[in-house]
C-alpha cells in the first residue's frame, strides 16, 4: 500500500519514501555516519538544485505547492521513473505533468507482442510527431509496409502527403489529409515538439502544395477518439474499420492506433491477405532471398 496516502502530508512522505530508497555511495557522497538510509534532504536538495531549507519544507508540508519546475528537478534528482514522476505532480500539484517529447527508436518487446496480439486489426504505435515506431502484420498488408522505408521516413503525415498510393486508397482524401494534419497539430504542441516539428513542417510545405495550405489553414482537431474509415485496398477491394487512439500506458509520449474491421467479410480477407504474405516470406527465405525480418 502507498504509505503516502491515506495522511495529511502524501507529498513529503513519499519523497521521504524515494529517498530512502537511494544509495548514497551511488551518487558520490559518503556512506559513513547515517543515522537512516538513503540520501539526506540536504543532498537531495544539491542535485535538485534547490534550497535546502526549500526542500525541507516541502518534506514537512509547508510553504505552500511546489512548482512544476521544482517537481522536475526533484524528480530527476531522486531518479524517478515516469510513472513515479507523474505520481509526484499528482501529489505536489494535483496533476500529471506535461507531456514530454523525447525522441524514440522503437518499443519494448511488451508493446510490440500487444501489437502481434491483435491481428488480424491493423494496429501501429506513433509518437507525438507521428513517426511510426512499430505495427503488426496486419498494418503492413493494409496499409503501408513501414519496413521496406528507411526509420527516417515512416511518418503518417509524410505517407499522406507525398505518397501517391495514400490519396489512391482514400475515397476522401482532402478529408483525412485535413483531419490527420490537424490532429498532428495538437499532439505536436501537447507534447512541446516545437523544435523537431519546424524542420520537418518546412520540408513538406515544400514538397507538397496541399500541405503549405492546410498547415497555413491552423485548424486544430482531436487525436484521440473513435470513428469510421473507409479505404480501398489494391487486392482486397473497399474494407471499412472502426479505428480508435489510445494513449500508451506509462508512456503519454506515445500513442496505440487500432483499425477493427467492422464486418466478418473484411476480417477474413484482412487474414487471407496475411496468409499470403507469410507465405511469400517463408518462400524467399526458402529461396536464398532476404525475409521481411522486420514485419511482425
Amino acid at each position: 500500500m502507498d504509505k503516502s496516502l491515506g495522511n495529511g502530508n502524501p507529498l513529503g512522505t513519499y519523497l521521504k519514501d524515494r529517498r530512502a530508497k537511494l544509495d548514497p555511495a551511488a551518487f558520490g557522497f559518503t556512506a559513513e555516519r547515517r543515522r537512516t538510509p538513503g540520501l539526506r534532504r540536504e543532498e537531495v536538495a544539491q542535485r535538485a538544485n534547490i534550497s535546502p531549507t526549500w526542500y525541507t519544507w516541502l518534506e514537512q508540508g509547508r510553504g505552500g505547492a511546489p512548482s512544476g519546475d521544482v517537481l522536475d528537478r526533484i524528480a530527476r534528482a531522486l531518479m524517478l521513473t515516469d510513472v513515479e514522476r507523474e505520481h509526484l505532480f499528482l501529489l505536489g500539484l494535483g496533476r500529471p505533468p506535461e507531456v514530454r517529447y523525447r525522441k524514440n527508436d522503437g518499443v519494448t518487446p511488451r508493446l510490440q507482442r500487444v501489437l502481434d496480439a491483435l491481428e488480424p486489426c491493423p494496429a501501429l504505435i506513433r509518437t507525438a510527431i507521428w513517426d511510426v515506431l512499430a505495427w503488426n502484420r496486419a498494418a503492413t498488408v493494409l496499409l503501408i509496409d513501414y519496413a521496406s522505408l528507411p526509420p527516417e521516413q515512416r511518418n503518417i503525415l509524410r505517407f499522406i502527403f507525398l505518397d501517391p498510393r495514400a490519396r489512391a486508397a482514400q475515397y476522401d482524401w482532402e478529408g483525412v489529409a485535413r483531419f490527420a494534419l490537424g490532429s498532428f497539430r495538437v499532439d505536436a504542441a501537447r507534447a512541446g515538439a516545437a523544435t523537431e516539428v519546424e524542420p520537418f513542417v518546412a520540408e513538406l510545405c515544400r514538397l507538397s502544395p496541399e500541405f503549405k495550405a492546410m498547415w497555413d489553414d491552423n485548424e486544430v482537431r482531436g487525436a484521440h477518439g473513435e470513428g469510421v474509415k473507409h479505404i480501398r485496398h489494391p487486392v482486397a477491394g473497399p474494407l471499412a474499420f472502426e479505428y480508435s487512439a489510445f494513449a500508451v500506458d506509462g508512456r503519454p509520449d506515445l500513442s496505440m492506433v487500432v483499425y477493427n474491421p467492422v464486418n466478418r467479410a473484411d476480417i477474413d480477407k484482412i487474414a487471407s491477405l496475411i496468409t499470403e504474405q507469410r507465405a511469400a516470406s517463408v518462400g524467399s527465405h526458402r529461396d536464398g532471398l532476404p525475409a521481411d525480418d522486420l514485419a511482425p
